[in-house]
């Protein structure tokens, strides 16, 4: 008889987000019950704090909240410029008086 080796699959993770929290258990039990699931864990959702602009009446939006996290984390933004037009353009996405 001959030896052989096998190997065994890798094991994988799948994240599973769900719209209602009250079913949350149910859906968890039903997926513990599928064939190859080893462990089943849930956890709920942290909420994003939100700051809103009265001048626009929305909220901002992740990039803005991801900087003003930064700065208060005490990591300041940097902004290379190569002269006061590429600054406008960088900060704005425009050069004022310029079309």
């Amino acid at each position: 008889m001959e030896a052989r080796t096998t190997t065994n699959p890798q094991e994988g993770t799948l994240l599973v987000s769900v719209s209602d929290i009250s079913m949350m258990k149910d859906i968890k039990k039903a997926i513990s019950m599928l064939k190859g699931v080893t462990k089943v864990q849930a956890q709920k959702a942290k909420a994003k704090h939100r700051l809103y602009d009265p001048e626009t009446g929305e909220y901002l939006n992740d990039k803005t909240m991801k900087l003003i996290e930064d700065v208060h984390n005490g990591k300041e933004p940097v902004y290379n410029a190569e002269s006061v037009d590429d600054m406008f353009q960088k900060i704005l996405g425009y050069v004022p008086g310029k079309v």
